[in-house]
């Protein structure tokens, strides 16, 4: 059973001359809604408060050019020059769109667009399959030892650059030392 929208079950109420007040309590709906739609439905009757649709700007691919998006990306990214990493990353989308098509889109509408299509965003991995634990793990061992050096002992510096020192770190002379106490 389909369930009438709650624009519609007011518009039904304003025309039995029920008040905005009662609507929003009979509806569960704020009071500024119910004022709002008795507004609309005094200026324009019942179709002004009927659905639009869904909201958003179109889509700017025709439904010919998204089923050829869809079917360059069944292809993969390999048969569209990247080699690295198999995988469709909302970027690598987007750069699809626009040398295919010839129509902008940012990486957050390509995501959107590729989940419209059935497709969704895939993020490459930083490791490589063909990567040698072992060659890493001994360069690790070796080499980034030497290139990192010797670090900074433990409380040498600060992180913060406001916060104040503490009483206990303050000259004996300095102004307020006598009021401030340490700490526990």
């Amino acid at each position: 059973m389909r369930r009438e929208p709650v624009r519609m079950q007011a518009a039904e109420l304003f025309e039995q001359e029920v008040k905005p007040a009662q609507v929003a309590r009979r509806l569960q709906v704020s009071p500024k809604s119910a004022y709002q739609w008795h507004q609309l439905w005094r200026d324009g009757g019942g179709k002004a408060l009927a659905s639009r649709g869904p909201g958003g700007s179109r889509c700017r691919l025709s439904p010919r050019c998204l089923a050829k998006l869809a079917a360059y990306l069944d292809q993969g990214p390999a048969a569209h020059g990247r080699v690295e990493g198999q995988v469709w990353t909302a970027s690598r989308v987007a750069t699809l769109i626009g040398r295919n098509f010839h129509v902008s889109y940012s990486v957050s509408g390509a995501t959107r667009l590729m989940h419209r299509l059935g497709f969704s965003s895939q993020l490459p991995t930083r490791r490589m399959a063909e990567r040698e634990e072992q060659a890493v793990t001994a360069w690790k061992e070796a080499t980034w030892a030497e290139v990192k050096g010797p670090g900074q002992p433990v409380g040498a510096t600060s992180a913060s650059r406001t916060r104040q020192a503490s009483p206990a770190d303050r000259p004996q002379d300095a102004p307020g030392a006598d009021e401030a106490a340490p700490r526990s």
